[in-house]
């Protein structure tokens, strides 16, 4: 067994972007910003304790809060007298739709293996962070938590059993757009049909299977065909103020296509270059600056590596700033 680690550690736990488009609850790729900050170190005895430095008043009972209940899960696979404590900055705000509970379950794992001695594989550690999802939103699901841990774009062909797959893609830059109101996961679940018409089932299966094949081929035509959503976009879209506008006007700035960043109500698009991705925040900017409705936008390239582990120098200068 490997051995345990005596540090405090700080990390990075990004932002991602879940379903994109067609892909309900199967695909997802990870943001390089914004994202949460985590210091974690070993405590004795077993347990979970943690702290938040920031104001959105989250629980730290370890079996409410989605750090915790991931934490609590891997305990369960560690033989040692071993606990965690865990303080956490969110930099991604609940309510999103850009993964902000599943980067605080996913970082919360992947720092808990560092300081065990990284003895859990990948697809572990997202076993164990989809019990954090469990608390935000009811359902054990991976499409976020995934490429927070294994970074870029990931496929979760099966949870039962749990299936990832790296999906390989061209360069692609992200802009979001986040107007300031807060949608649940699980409202947003609640309103979805329970039964989907043959003729849209097809065409979605069409569209799932055209971007997978777009982003290994490089072919961004055939990716930008292929984000269309034709059976989750239009009943969650009527959640979004500007919706309709933001996707239209990206897609004239030169956007390559997006929609609902997860349950919303965040808007992604995605771009070829980082030029692209600019002009397209400058129309999502325009959009709700006449409407009035306050935002934050992001633009970032996608991440690769997924949740990030601090050198020494640089998380004892963040932990100095706290």
């Amino acid at each position: 067994m490997n051995s345990l680690s005596p540090e405090t550690i700080t990390l990075h736990a990004p932002g991602t972007v879940a379903n994109v488009v067609c892909g309900f609850d199967v695909l997802g790729f990870a943001l390089s910003q914004p994202y949460d900050t985590m210091t974690m170190r070993l405590t004795t005895p077993r347990g979970v304790t943690i702290r938040n430095h920031d104001d959105y008043n989250l629980p730290t009972e370890p079996t409410r809060n989605v750090a915790g209940a991931a934490l609590l899960a891997l305990l369960k696979a560690v033989p040692e007298q071993v606990g965690f404590a865990v303080e956490i900055t969110k930099g991604i705000k609940p309510g999103s739709g850009i993964g902000s509970s599943a980067a605080s379950a996913a970082g919360a794992v992947v720092g808990a293996n560092y300081l065990l001695g990284n003895r859990f594989t990948a697809a572990e550690l997202v076993e164990f962070a989809t019990y954090g999802e469990e608390v935000a939103s009811g359902v054990r699901h991976a499409d976020n938590i995934a490429p927070a841990i294994y970074g870029g774009i990931t496929l979760i062909r099966s949870t039962t059993p749990l299936d990832i797959i790296p999906v390989p893609a061209p360069p692609l830059f992200v802009t979001v757009v986040h107007p300031q109101i807060e949608i649940r996961t699980a409202d947003a679940r609640a309103i979805l049909k329970k039964q989907v018409p043959l003729q849209d089932a097809i065409r979605q299966w069409g569209n799932v299977g055209g971007l997978i094949a777009g982003l290994m081929k490089g072919d961004y035509d055939l990716i930008g065909r292929s984000l269309e959503d034709v059976i989750i976009e239009p009943v969650r879209s009527i959640l979004i103020p500007c919706f309709a506008a933001v996707k239209a006007q990206s897609t004239a700035a030169g956007a390559l296509g997006g929609g609902i960043s997860g349950s919303g109500p965040s808007i992604f698009m995605l771009s070829k270059d980082e030029k692209t991705a600019r002009r397209v925040e400058a129309a999502m900017r325009e959009i709700y600056i006449a409407a009035g409705i306050d935002f934050h936008t992001y633009v970032s390239p996608i991440n690769p590596t997924g949740v990030r582990i601090l050198p020494a120098e640089a998380a004892a200068t963040i932990r100095t700033s706290c």
